[in-house]
């Protein structure tokens, strides 16, 4: 494909999200369609797309557009984003919109007419956020905000978690660079690399492969490594999704791993990353939590706004709105009440999730202790976007004994 078609696919693949379609589904929809296309083709397809739902505001107010949400989005068109996305990368939209082949149709004389204005763009449109999300992102991050949201606009970086039952970090290093993969530690976590070349190579190494190394945010794993773990200890991952986390306590210690999931058909990986990995986790379904209870710890990485990971998942930020959030931390309030009723006397019970908003962070465990005299809060840390990793949020708490 050329540059200019693959502009176009990722046009016509905008089009369908605008309307409200997932930006997976949809793309590979188009994959699917278009074997034509080699890997590099859909690589570069899916970094147009998601770099135009990234700054959505900022490259339809380039392109013509309205700046307003993806969903049913009738004020602004894929083409519209893209012409925008030129714009703000400095490419000369004649080598694209020329009609040459499959590339997009030349520019209509009233797209010319926008390429003779530049906008003055408002704060938000600049920094790429919903108006009415602002508020609370600010309050919740202070004056790193306008940070944090530039940094959501940019790719997220790729790590990695070494599995330390089958690898150090400079034995998992120089595997990986035998792939063509380069790597180096990231700060956040004793076991996390970060991926500087070759990401795209990752799954098909040996080290990958052999189960030395996993993909896992470093906050995410930073998450881990802040937990009360020790051999012998009975662990529960509640809201267990695809068993990253999982995977990351059975490699801290000589640990008996359980994981639930209230939708299973998240875990349905997690048997062979479990093998892979050489860890042994335990799938409980819902009816089998009481039976399985006490727990030293459980782990609730709870469904949130995913305003950490909107950089990975971009179209998040807009398709947000705040009946959806209040929905979301009704969930997580109860959440928390279920998950301690399984947690032993004395034991620990960690509240995480993806997000930097602190309506779904620290107001949540307060409310929580607030209402239950029972647990104590003894420490929670926060990870932002702009200093390296996802956005993510743990607390910990220990129910008091009954002693």
């Amino acid at each position: 494909m050329t540059p200019a078609a693959r502009r176009q696919a990722a046009i016509e693949i905008l089009d369908q999200i605008l309307t409200g379609q997932p930006a997976e589904k949809e793309l590979t929809a188009w994959a699917r369609r278009s074997r034509f296309a080699g890997s590099k083709d859909r690589a570069a397809v899916r970094d147009h797309v998601f770099g135009a739902l990234r700054c959505l505001r900022s490259y339809a107010a380039l392109g013509g557009g309205g700046g307003t949400p993806v969903v049913s989005d009738a004020n602004t068109s894929g083409r519209q984003l893209m012409l925008g996305a030129l714009r703000a990368e400095g490419i000369d939209t004649d080598d694209i919109f020329n009609g040459v082949g499959h590339a997009p149709a030349p520019l209509s004389p009233a797209e010319l007419a926008v390429l003779n204005n530049t906008p003055e763009m408002e704060r938000l449109e600049e920094l790429n956020m919903p108006d009415w999300l602002w508020p609370a992102f600010e309050a919740s991050l202070g004056v790193d905000a306008d940070l944090a949201a530039q940094a959501l606009q940019q790719r997220a970086p790729v790590h990695l978690r070494i599995n330390r039952q089958h690898s150090d970090s400079g034995d998992a290093v120089e595997r990986l660079a035998d792939a063509g993969v380069a790597a180096e530690p990231h700060p956040a976590a004793e076991t996390a690399l970060t991926i500087t070349e070759g990401a795209r190579k990752l799954r098909n190494s040996e080290a990958y492969l052999d189960g030395l190394v996993e993909l896992q945010d470093a906050a995410s794993q930073a998450v881990i490594e802040s937990l009360p773990l020790s051999d012998g200890q009975r662990v529960l991952d509640f809201c267990a999704g695809g068993g990253g986390k999982s995977l990351a306590m059975a490699s801290r210690a000589d640990l008996k791993v359980f994981a639930h999931d209230i939708a299973p058909q998240r875990m349905k990986d997690l048997p062979a990353r479990a093998e892979r990995a050489g860890a042994t986790i335990t799938i409980l379904g819902t009816d089998a939590l009481a039976t399985g209870a006490p727990f030293d710890l459980v782990l609730c990485d709870a469904p949130c706004s995913g305003s950490g990971s909107w950089r990975r998942a971009p179209e998040g930020k807009w398709r947000l709105t705040q009946t959806q959030l209040d929905n979301l931390c009704e969930t997580q309030a109860q959440i928390l009440k279920d998950a301690s009723r399984l947690v032993a006397p004395g034991g620990s019970l960690a509240y995480a999730t993806c997000s930097m908003l602190t309506v779904e962070n620290r107001a949540q465990v307060d409310a929580f202790v607030a209402e239950s005299p029972e647990w104590q809060l003894q420490e929670d840390h926060g990870w932002h976007v702009h200093t390296g990793t996802d956005g993510f949020y743990v607390a910990v708490l220990t129910r008091l004994s009954d002693d």
